[in-house]
């Protein structure tokens, strides 16, 4: 199962991608296999060498107990030392930022998070994006 960030591709431009590991409590990951999680307003931080995403909601788990988990708090994600240095080399590009693209969970059972490196689009861009996109839609239908 795979949860999409389905804005993200229409509003940046994806130059590059990295899978990162996911800091989690048990009940973040329960939810999460529920498919209770909204990527709505949110954002990676590269602060210190360390990557987190702010923002991402993961509703409570509702069997959860005391140990409950704050739906919104600063998640760390997990990536290699060359993978974050490439990455803060890139926004120091102008208009680079990282983008929550997906969550999934690998074949040993971990959450993963797709996450790219991307630049704005521009209005116009988003109505491309639109138009290429409605096209796709019609070739389907007569391709069926």
């Amino acid at each position: 199962m795979e949860i999409k960030n389905r804005s993200a591709s229409y509003e940046y431009f994806i130059e590059d991608t990295f899978d990162a590991g996911m800091m989690l409590t048990g009940t973040e990951v329960k939810a999460i296999r529920d498919g209770r999680v909204s990527f709505n307003d949110s954002y990676c931080l590269l602060d210190r060498g360390e990557l987190f995403v702010k923002g991402l909601h993961i509703s409570p788990y509702e069997f959860g107990s005391y140990a409950n988990h704050n739906p919104t708090r600063e998640r760390k994600l997990l990536l290699k030392k060359k993978e974050l240095d490439k990455i803060g080399q890139k926004l120091k590009g102008k208009g680079f930022t990282i983008i929550p693209l997906s969550i999934y969970f690998n074949q040993r059972g971990y959450a993963k998070m797709k996450i790219g490196l991307g630049k704005g689009k521009k209005l116009h861009d988003k109505r491309e994006s639109i138009k290429q996109r409605e096209s796709e839609r019609e070739i389907k239908r007569f391709v069926k």
